[in-house]
């Protein structure tokens, strides 16, 4: 009899932590399918200076828009100092797949850039921003510049 108590009672324990495993699972897929997706958006101003914004990438349900571009580069970027200001050299895209980086822009304005993050260069004429690879690993980007 007591050992039929405590099959029960451990037959319990396991489907109550089964039931709320799934609950919090799909509770925390729930959440993120409705977390917008943000880009950091580097553009230059009227005043001639690279500035950075925050910006939700516009979705519909849980897609973009299809966005016409002109290829697709992958590169290794070791940790370095501080680049010399510089624009962009067109309009794209620029993923960190991993490693990370830090932009400056006008005003000394920092954004801290790792794996998963996604700039929109816009910046392409003006004074531009710096770029500093930060280590101790190399950080791989996938650069996709996107048609006019």
């Amino acid at each position: 009899m007591a050992s039929s108590i405590k099959r029960w009672a451990v037959v319990a324990l396991v489907g109550a932590f089964v039931l709320v495993w799934r609950a919090e699972t799909s509770q925390d897929v729930a959440a993120q399918a409705r977390r917008p997706i943000m880009m950091t958006r580097i553009y230059t101003g009227p005043d001639g200076l690279s500035h950075a914004e925050e910006i939700e990438m516009r979705l519909n349900g849980n897609v973009s828009e299809m966005m016409k571009a002109t290829g697709v580069e992958f590169s290794r970027r070791p940790p370095a100092p501080v680049s010399d200001w510089h624009v962009g050299p067109r309009r794209q895209f620029v993923i960190t797949l991993s490693g990370r980086a830090e932009i400056e822009v006008a005003g000394g304005k920092k954004v801290a850039i790792g794996p998963g993050h996604i700039n929109l260069i816009e910046d392409t004429i003006g004074k531009g921003h710096t770029t500093r690879n930060i280590g101790p690993d190399d950080r791989i980007v996938v650069t996709i510049p996107l048609a006019n």
